[in-house]
């Protein structure tokens, strides 16, 4: 039998209203697991696929954006897609609840691990979960490849990207930097290269099917350069508030000056994720401020490893680090640290997207702009396949990369992750849940074998 029904292009949603988009990027901030590969899988998963909120193509497009942005571009494409929906106000609720759950739930653990050290039995959930992320990482990698890969072109580019990074280990601004100034010479030289075939009716239809599709007007995108600098005032005098407030009420200011400078000079050179800034951020607070051990460091880098949100909150143990072993001790002051790093490690995100997305809108009807922004986005392919590599190395790899340092129940569940998720098409949410319990039972197992 013919089942041509399937065929049929899907009406479009209705517009999320702000209650059900607000409940969304809530739940979101408690799952985003598995670094900037996995939120933007996860994210890809339920605003283009399950709820058809935006299409591929804007999703992309923003994808674009915050990639070449400084700080983590997980959080900043939740900022974006929110702006998309309901303006500024979905921004800021879309950015905030991106990060509140981790800043909390790092915050309960930062004060459990002075106060009593590490916890088996929150590990074990964390070691079920990963091999599952890895397997959504790979998913979001096939989707997104498959959807912005449109010539031999743009795989070569895709392909070169990957090589530089995982290979050569260039930093991810030079690579993105180097795939504009590729993109702008074809357009002079051959903009052949660059030709897209033309949308098919498929395609179209496809786009019709979204609430945001390629067609679509959104929420302050009418924003113009007044509103833009205004914005960034706005933002200048929420750097400068809390600044003010410790000169004004602590009798230790130059700790906060110093802790409010280095975060922000922190949040503003972190091209290419945490990976790329941890390292200078772990040499100047060990080495230089003695605001924590190596030793502690590296713990800190494992609890950001299991929480949900960016990587980059790794920062914020850090700065409850500073304020807790500033204070001798005192966990009051650890989470003042704690709280004051988050606030300005991710107020210049708000800044990039609420200023600047609605100047990047304007471009998005400009062919030539569109060209160059896919071959930025063939690079990008190549830099979260680099993640997708790296992100599975770390779970199946754990100690050493060889047959002997495999983790045979990482490898098991990631297989059984993507063909669960693949095949049988098991949501997200349910298997994130049995991953967690599958790591505590073979955690249970093992312990008393």
């Amino acid at each position: 039998m013919d089942h041509t029904t399937t065929q049929a292009p899907l009406p479009p949603p209705e517009k999320p209203s702000f209650k059900e988009a607000l409940l969304f990027w809530l739940k979101l901030g408690f799952i985003s697991f598995g670094g900037p590969a996995g939120q933007i899988a996860i994210m890809h998963q339920f605003v283009v696929e399950q709820k058809r909120w935006v299409s591929d193509s804007r999703f992309l497009h923003a994808l674009n954006y915050c990639m070449l942005l400084p700080g983590p571009e997980a959080q900043q494409l939740a900022t974006y897609l929110g702006w998309l929906m309901h303006g500024v106000r979905g921004g800021l609720v879309a950015g905030i609840l991106f990060v509140l759950p981790s800043v909390f739930i790092l915050f309960g653990l930062s004060a459990a691990y002075v106060s009593f050290g590490t916890i088996p039995w929150v590990s074990a959930l964390f070691y079920g979960l990963k091999p599952a992320v890895v397997a959504i990482v790979i998913l979001a990698l096939i989707k997104i490849a498959g959807k912005s890969l449109k010539s031999w072109f743009h795989y070569a580019i895709a392909a070169i990207s990957f090589v530089c990074i995982f290979f050569l280990h260039v930093p991810f601004p030079y690579i993105i930097l180097g795939a504009i100034a590729i993109a702008f010479a074809l357009q002079k030289l051959n903009p052949s290269f660059l030709a897209e075939k033309p949308a098919t009716a498929k395609t179209q239809s496809n786009e019709e099917g979204y609430y945001l599709n390629a067609n679509s007007a959104v929420a302050g995108a009418g924003a113009n350069l007044k509103q833009s600098v205004i914005r960034l005032v706005v933002t200048v005098v929420l750097w400068a508030v809390p600044l003010v407030l410790f000169y004004v009420l602590t009798s230790n200011f130059p700790f906060w000056n110093t802790l409010i400078l280095f975060f922000t000079k922190a949040a503003l050179i972190t091209f290419g994720g945490a990976y790329a800034v941890l390292p200078y951020v772990a040499q100047v607070t060990v080495e230089n401020l003695g605001w924590l051990t190596k030793y502690e460091m590296i713990d800190g880098l494992a609890l950001g490893e299991t929480t949900p949100g960016p990587l980059i909150m790794v920062l914020a143990f850090v700065g409850f680090m500073a304020g807790y072993n500033q204070y001798a001790g005192s966990l009051a002051m650890g989470a003042l640290g704690l709280f004051t790093t988050t606030f300005y490690t991710f107020l210049p995100c708000f800044l990039f997207i609420l200023a600047g997305a609605p100047l990047i809108e304007r471009t998005r009807g400009n062919a030539a702009v569109k060209s160059v922004l896919g071959v930025v986005t063939a690079a990008v392919v190549g830099v979260v396949l680099n993640l997708t590599v790296y992100f599975g190395q770390a779970v199946l790899f754990p100690k050493e990369l060889s047959l002997a340092g495999l983790d045979y129940f990482a490898l098991a569940w990631t297989v059984i992750s993507f063909v669960a998720m693949y095949r049988f098409k098991i949501g997200m949410i349910t298997w994130i849940i049995i991953s967690a319990l599958a790591g505590l039972g073979y955690y249970l197992v093992t312990g008393l074998s």
